[in-house]
């Protein structure tokens, strides 16, 4: 691990060869190395998100975020482009694998890139994780808190965050799911049957829900934090992407 890192915003390939912006970081020390695509919760493309992509840096992967608002609110503040894009329906899911897909092709473009690229994302953004997962060819994914994977989205939430549990036969790669007990979106019983799912179709994953944690456990900046929980997150992604991308 070092902290030796370049970090920047670039332009990337999207959906449909739209060019849009996207945070990356990479260490400064040669490869071979593994990708890694963080895709940002809903609040949007924002400080601690960008936090995220340089700690993957940090401990060795090139990492990059691409700006799924970047079409509809170029230049707006993550949260004037956040309510922007919900009020409009949210991301399209199509549009979302497009800009995935991009975002994954610029990785293993880079020097010193070994050509494994893994996904992870938080609420919407775990939601997207395992879309990405299931539609494309990756070679690790992580899910923290997705939700409505398995559950309709409640009154008011964006028109995108439709089920999607009947993608799981093409899920294509190993799946690290991290959740709180105290959660409600998704619950116990929907990880639960997400759990089911993927066992029965012998799709590799490993599930762990956590004790006194709730929703956006891992968010240091909100009172939902939970530094047990997420401390053991963080390693377990560790160990999981040091398997799958390495």
């Amino acid at each position: 691990m070092s902290d030796a890192i370049r970090a920047e915003t670039v332009t990337m390939a999207g959906h449909g060869g739209d060019e849009i912006e996207a945070y990356l970081a990479r260490p400064l020390d040669g490869g071979p190395r593994g990708g890694v695509v963080v895709i940002h919760h809903m609040p949007g493309y924002d400080a601690a998100t960008k936090e995220m992509v340089r700690t993957f840096a940090v401990h060795g992967y090139a990492a990059i975020c691409p700006n799924l608002y970047a079409r509809e609110a170029p230049g707006a503040s993550p949260d004037d482009a956040a309510a922007f894009v919900r009020a409009s329906g949210g991301v399209p899911d199509e549009r979302l694998v497009g800009d995935v897909d991009g975002a994954a092709t610029h990785l293993r473009s880079l020097d010193g890139a070994n050509g494994k690229v893994g996904v992870i994302g938080h609420c919407s953004g775990g939601r997207h994780a395992y879309l990405a997962a299931c539609s494309l060819r990756l070679d690790a994914a992580v899910d923290c808190y997705g939700a409505f994977i398995v559950e309709n989205a409640p009154e008011g939430m964006p028109k995108a965050m439709q089920p999607i549990l009947h993608l799981a036969p093409g899920l294509s790669c190993p799946l690290l799911g991290l959740f709180g007990k105290e959660d409600r979106y998704p619950g116990p019983e929907q990880v639960a049957r997400l759990d089911d799912e993927l066992t029965r179709l012998g799709k590799p994953h490993e599930f762990h829900s956590y004790d006194n944690a709730g929703h956006a456990f891992f968010a240091v900046d909100r009172p939902s934090y939970r530094p047990e929980a997420a401390t053991d997150g963080w390693q377990k992604i560790w160990d999981f992407f040091g398997r799958t991308l390495n």
